[in-house]
């Protein structure tokens, strides 16, 4: 890119205004879920009896005939078409990270020549896309092509543009799972029976227990002709150059700041797409760096969640298009500011409305509370290095740790007075359990209420943070998969809590009968509960951290408790295939280790790929764009310097032209290690790429290749402080980072 079309592309950003956006006249509450065929389209479209047959298919995992499939069809079909739709695609969640889609129009031969718009329950429940084009870790070859796609009803259709979307899961013609969305169903069945179980020991009418999940999209919008003038972000997501801007967010006046107008505009118009595609968005803010912003929903099912948050993801990036932005999900687009993360607010509630990980007002309550939290402790205990596998990649590597994330070591907090509960029930004799709920404070200031002060603070440097009713997974990646991290946690809650139970029903069958353990109006139940508690708050003990996730000394201690400290992406993916992972996962039928394995294959390969394309492109511009620009400029240095001392004596000239012959010699210094580390990066690429074990591959492009792009970006970002502003060939920093 030229400095002329640079200063050109930098000033039409300058002229942008926001875009004007219709908005709806009714209420949200009365354009929610417009184009979803919800609950209440079945209602209106459905008869009374395939109404109720659908219900108990959604809520009671009933099974699903093909005649009921038919009349289902039929009704979507004609719900559809009211809104102008042709075409229906099964909309699946495959092994690249993002959402695939194959169209088929509604047209099918009428036998005279002529054609009718059909969609029959064949149609809806299975599709047939290619699988041998999708990542399979080696389950199917090249020549394996067939695949299935089939429906998941408990995540409603929708309407995007003339199409039907139909969630689905996507499995292998050998039925293993090639997707995100099958074996999250899976884990969740297993969080659901095991909790469930659990749960009535304290509530006998409860049938089954939702796994819920309430994500934080963080992101980045940046102007679309800025974007398309900077090579690295249009091919990675992220910056490979560029120096800090003198003013970033280091005067905090971002966060939550007053959000500017073209973005209110492009907020205002994603939240009604979004709102009519019954997503239930809430909140909306400006995040702590310059240009990045957060928006939120309210909590829904795990499924369900996951389903809207991929589609949201899309939703963005098209509306932001529409804006004149390009909306980017990358953990970390820009060095020097923070990255984004997707919090993921998780916990569990009861058909009967009872959210497990919250107080109560009874000793039956809190002991309930305090099993369950216990309970999610020993699993993230035992699978931490697990969880941080199932939250790794190539990306999110460049944010986790980097003071705006928690650290790549897994713990939790849970503060000051669930720390003192457990603390008081490992040790003491009573087995009293003792919480209190909101506290109020009064700040003694006129006509200010009291506000509620909550039973425990936040902390932002613990990965796996209690906060009140719930656990927020905090390191997960701005552009992942929620899937992913939610397959591992609640896959590992299941496994804990059937442990639990099955040591619980044994201390039972100990206890019964003992008169001593039935005094103070106290079961041989309640003892038994108290009892395994007791071990497993002391066995999960580890876990347990409230301080600076961010200090060398939490580092070297989490080490001392055996927690995974690995830093390495590829090594960290590993514990994928450890013994208590693969047992886990085949104890709760969510994959079976040839799965895993070909999972890993995938994760491996991916982690290549996306470092192989950054190498890449950072090597084309660093001797394409940045040497010729640095030498040209140089050039122009050393023609000065023997312009002076044409014109004035040695003496003269050499004093004048001290600062610029300084000025060469950097030049040549940074230039002389670019060429030369380019070239390194070149052949560490291609020494890398002959290696045939993807796992083993993936560790070379780490260890040698990576760290020579941040190595020789430095000599890029001094080079950017020396060289002639109107010479410099891309969008720096100042200039991308400030939405006008």
């Amino acid at each position: 890119m030229s400095s002329t079309l640079r200063f050109q592309v930098v000033g039409e950003a300058f002229k942008k205004h926001p875009i004007d956006v219709p908005t709806p006249k009714e209420r949200p509450s009365e354009f929610f879920a417009k184009y979803v065929f919800n609950r209440q389209k079945m209602m209106q479209y459905l008869p009374v009896d395939v109404y109720h047959k659908m219900i108990d298919v959604m809520d009671n995992k009933a099974t699903l005939d093909m005649e009921t499939a038919d009349v289902v069809a039929d009704a979507m079909k004609r719900w559809a078409m009211s809104l102008g739709v042709t075409h229906i695609t099964h909309w699946f969640q495959p092994l690249t990270e993002g959402t695939a889609e194959k169209h088929d129009g509604f047209v099918e031969h009428d036998g005279k020549g002529g054609m009718v718009e059909e969609f029959t329950g064949k149609q809806l429940v299975q599709q047939e896309p290619d699988a041998s084009s999708f990542p399979s870790g080696g389950i199917r070859s090249t020549f394996e092509a067939r695949g299935y796609s089939a429906w998941d009803p408990a995540s409603p259709v929708f309407v995007m543009g003339d199409t039907l979307m139909i969630p689905t899961v996507f499995i292998a013609y050998t039925g293993e799972a090639l997707d995100y969305k099958a074996p999250l169903k899976k884990a969740l069945h297993a969080v659901d029976k095991a909790a469930a179980d659990v749960a009535r020991y304290f509530y006998p009418d409860v049938r089954k227990v939702s796994s819920n999940l309430g994500w934080e999209q963080e992101y980045f919008l940046v102007d679309e002709d800025l974007y398309a003038a900077r090579p690295d972000l249009l091919m990675t997501g992220r910056t490979l150059m560029g120096h800090d801007s003198a003013k970033n967010q280091q005067m905090d006046d971002h966060y939550f700041g007053s959000i500017p107008e073209r973005v209110v505009a492009f907020m205002r118009d994603l939240e009604i797409k979004a709102l009519e595609l019954g997503i239930p968005c809430k909140t909306r803010h400006n995040e702590v760096a310059p240009n990045q912003f957060e928006l939120a929903p309210i909590f829904e099912e795990t499924n369900l969640a996951v389903d809207h948050n991929m589609l949201m993801m899309s939703l963005m990036k098209k509306v932001a298009r529409k804006h004149g932005f390009r909306c980017l999900l990358h953990e970390k687009p820009f060095a020097g500011v923070n990255g984004s993360g997707k919090h993921n607010n998780w916990s569990l509630t009861t058909d009967t409305g009872i959210l497990l990980h919250a107080p109560g007002k009874t000793q039956l309550d809190n002991l309930r509370f305090i099993t369950f939290i216990v309970e999610t402790l020993m699993a993230v205990w035992k699978h931490n290095g697990l969880l941080k596998a199932s939250i790794v990649s190539a990306t999110n590597a460049h944010r986790l740790g980097a003071n705006e994330a928690p650290p790549a070591i897994i713990s939790s907090f849970l503060g000051k007075q669930l720390s003192d509960v457990l603390e008081h029930l490992e040790q003491a004799d009573d087995n009293e359990i003792l919480l209190s709920g909101k506290q109020e404070m009064h700040l003694g200031i006129p006509q200010i209420p009291e506000i509620l002060v909550d039973n425990t603070d936040r902390n932002r440097t613990s990965p796996f943070a209690f906060t009140g009713n719930r656990f927020e997974f905090r390191a997960v990646g701005s552009e992942a998969n929620c899937a992913s991290a939610m397959i591992a946690l609640n896959a590992a809650v299941a496994e804990a809590l059937i442990s639990f139970k099955e040591r619980v029903d044994k201390k039972i069958a100990e206890l019964s009968g003992k008169a001593e353990f039935t005094k103070g109006g106290h079961s041989a139940v309640y003892h038994a509960i108290i009892e395994v508690l007791r071990e497993d708050i002391k066995t999960c003990k580890p876990i347990h951290f409230d301080g600076n996730g961010y200090s060398e000394e939490w580092k070297q201690e989490a080490a001392r408790r055996g927690l995974d400290v690995e830093a390495s992406c590829p090594l960290v993916i590993d514990r994928y295939l450890d013994d208590a992972s693969v047992k886990m996962f085949a104890l709760t039928k969510v994959f079976n280790r040839a799965e895993l394995e070909a999972r890993n294959e995938i994760k491996w390969e991916t982690y290549t790929k996306k470092i192989q394309i950054e190498a890449r492109i950072f090597g084309d511009l660093c001797l394409n764009h940045i040497i010729p620009v640095a030498t040209r400029y140089q050039s122009t240095l050393i023609d000065n310097v023997h312009k002076l001392h044409e014109i004035f004596d040695d003496d003269t000239a050499k004093s004048l032209s001290c600062d610029n012959i300084s000025l060469i010699k950097q030049i040549s210094e940074h230039t002389r290690y670019i060429t030369t580390h380019v070239n390194k990066l070149i052949d560490a690429r291609r020494v890398a790429n002959r290696i045939e074990s993807e796992r083993e591959k993936a560790i070379a492009y780490h260890d040698t290749v990576a760290p020579l792009l941040e190595d020789i970006r430095y000599h890029v970002d001094k080079l950017e402080l020396i060289v002639d502003d109107e010479l410099w060939p891309l969008p720096k920093y100042r200039e991308i980072l400030f939405i006008r």
